[in-house]
């Protein structure tokens, strides 16, 4: 878990250069007016800096160097660091009204996967937080995350908390931005979805960098991400822009058949469906139609519907051999064969599981 250490030091008063200015002058026994005659500048405006409310410009610094004897890059240097202390201490009051939001997003999920330090100053917290998201208020949050248009495979026996689930979108967008990825190619993708195809049967360590590669290639991003609790999302689907897709698994569940669903499906949402478009699998309307022609393009590109059917036409028994054949006749594992049988009910949920391969990570999040 990422915790505060080694903090740097930072005021909670701001002290204006006019300060210094004044200590300077009293140190040569000079007054304003003289001042003011000798460096050209206002009394009016020596007033105003003096008490902090005009600023030391560059010009200005040149000419208290000249005067005064004292470097202008001293003068600069005791502006900016004011002008920076006001800025941080009106931000730091700002915030102060917002921390209340920290309880909308999972804070300790972020904190333990060192993606930010977690302080005992919650106005600290918010500032990290918000750096995670890439957002300078708990508003702009809600207006990025809140409306942000995507489409994400979910379970409808469970609600999502939207705090988990933005954050789970960010941590998969921020791996995604370290992807390089060609300009997205429609023909290439599909090619590369043949290729990872023949990867079903292979596992994890051996899959993971290829798919990777191969979809980068094609201009689509895949990241593995762990979910985080409060959410129930198997796989999501997003352009990051025009020339660059994102799709994002959570290995929510560990087994091959329900993974490389998932991820065909993701796929056929890209290959056939718009890039602004926004939908869940349990919307209605143009929505639901668009999950359904996902799940049919990943049931067709797994199961060629002519196998499928050669396969299962006059058969209501299925042994475990008869299943590895087919599987392997088709270049497939055995496990989407299992899992496609048990949702079209033609053997009970219990039965050939021992032929499904369990997942375990490559890499974490």
């Amino acid at each position: 878990m990422a915790t505060e250490q080694n903090e740097v030091f930072l005021p909670d008063y701001a002290i204006p250069p006019g300060e210094t200015l004044s200590e300077t002058l009293e140190a040569l026994s000079m007054t304003q007016k003289e001042f003011a005659v000798r460096a050209g500048i206002s009394e009016k405006h020596i007033v105003a800096i003096l008490k902090g409310d005009g600023p030391i410009t560059p010009e200005t610094a040149l000419k208290l160097e000249r005067v005064l004897g004292v470097p202008a890059s001293f003068w600069n240097n005791l502006e900016r660091n004011y002008r920076d202390t006001l800025a941080r201490l009106e931000e730091e009051e700002r915030l102060l009204r917002e921390v209340a939001w920290l309880d909308e997003v999972p804070v300790s999920t972020l904190a333990k996967r060192g993606l930010i330090t977690r302080h005992t100053n919650k106005v600290k917290t918010l500032q990290e937080v918000l750096a995670f998201y890439g957002v300078n208020s708990p508003d702009k949050w809600r207006e990025l995350w809140g409306n942000l248009r995507f489409a994400a495979r979910q379970s409808p026996a469970f609600e999502n908390d939207p705090g988990a689930v933005t954050a789970w979108m960010r941590m998969g967008e921020l791996v995604a931005q370290k992807i390089e990825c060609a300009p997205y190619d429609q023909d290439r993708f599909f090619e590369a979805l043949a290729k990872v195809r023949g990867l079903t049967k292979h596992s994890p360590k051996d899959f993971q960098p290829k798919v990777n590669q191969w979809c980068a290639e094609a201009g689509v991003a895949i990241t593995f991400v762990k979910e985080v609790p409060g959410i129930r999302l198997s796989g999501i689907t997003r352009w990051l822009d025009p020339k660059k897709a994102l799709i994002q698994l959570s290995l929510r569940y560990k087994r091959d058949d329900q993974l490389w669903f998932t991820f065909f499906h993701e796929a056929g949402h890209i290959l056939k469906h718009g890039k602004k478009d926004m939908f869940l699998e349990n919307d209605d309307g143009q929505d639901m139609e668009k999950e359904m022609e996902a799940d049919k393009f990943a049931a067709d590109f797994l199961i060629p519907p002519r196998d499928w059917t050669r396969f299962t036409t006059g058969r209501s028994l299925f042994s475990k051999a008869d299943i590895g054949k087919f599987a392997s006749e088709i270049g497939i594992s055995p496990g989407i064969v299992v899992g496609r049988l048990q949702h079209e009910k033609k053997i009970p949920f219990t039965h050939c599981n021992d032929l499904k391969v369990k997942l375990a990570w490559v890499s974490g999040d």
